[in-house]
């Protein structure tokens, strides 16, 4: 089954964690992981000096900072102990071309909540976020009963009744927040259209089609549950709530 959102200013608590990103590789951070991040969510801002940081908290606190070691103007240990003590509730994860032992154990040591290994795969830097922020902050579920899909508030995930979650994008996340608005109902193709995207007319609802069996076929294969999103024949999607 699924567990429907309450009502339509629910979606207001569904807030992406924001990720304060400190890398100096300019290529690196501001076409392939802010891009990606976003992709999935993740509110991000990058900067690439030290001497940003301080600023870039004071405007806003981050849910998790994410940083090298190797900075320009600091130590990426320095920064962590420093963090860790002035943010003990903020999420710590370091991303690093530095591979060995002794530097994943002095970072763990320093306060990082995890320390990973340049190049790493979006999908593991993603599971890793997310598990640093649930760990720091339990999340608040949408909905109460845990028999049921749901969305978790904490991640942009979907959880599965036995508790299997599957990270989503952003288009994902839009599609699934809509049709739990409306259970049972027939969701009109153009409603949905509607939620990823300004202009509907221009729109190819083929995409929307594409979108879906991607997001079934995803859904299976990670955690090995259909999920109950049917097909209605040309008018539009229903999300089964039994």
């Amino acid at each position: 089954m699924i567990a429907p959102i309450d009502s339509p200013h629910s979606t207001e608590m569904l807030k992406p964690l924001y990720v304060l990103l400190l890398e100096d590789d300019e290529l690196l951070r501001d076409r392939i992981l802010v891009p990606q991040l976003r992709q999935f969510g993740f509110e991000v801002k990058a900067i690439g000096y030290v001497a940003e940081l301080t600023t870039a908290i004071e405007q806003r606190k981050p849910d998790i900072v994410l940083l090298d070691i190797g900075l320009p103007d600091s130590d990426g240990f320095e920064v962590t102990r420093r963090l860790r003590g002035e943010l003990p509730e903020t999420g710590i994860v370091m991303l690093t071309g530095r591979a060995e032992n002794i530097d994943r154990v002095r970072g763990l040591s320093e306060g990082a909540d995890a320390y990973l290994a340049k190049p790493v795969d979006i999908d593991v830097l993603v599971a890793t976020l997310y598990s640093v922020a649930r760990r720091l902050k339990p999340s608040t579920v949408l909905a109460s009963s845990r028999s049921r899909w749901r969305l978790d508030s904490d991640g942009w995930l979907l959880v599965s009744p036995t508790g299997g979650r599957v990270m989503l994008s952003k288009t994902e996340r839009r599609l699934l927040e809509m049709l739990m608005l409306h259970p049972d109902q027939v969701m009109l193709r153009d409603e949905l259209i509607g939620v990823l995207t300004d202009d509907v007319a221009a729109f190819d609802p083929h995409r929307l089609d594409s979108l879906v069996h991607r997001l079934r076929r995803k859904v299976l294969s990670t955690v090995g549950e259909p999920l109950p999103l049917d097909a209605v024949h040309g008018t539009g999607y229903l999300l089964a709530m039994s």
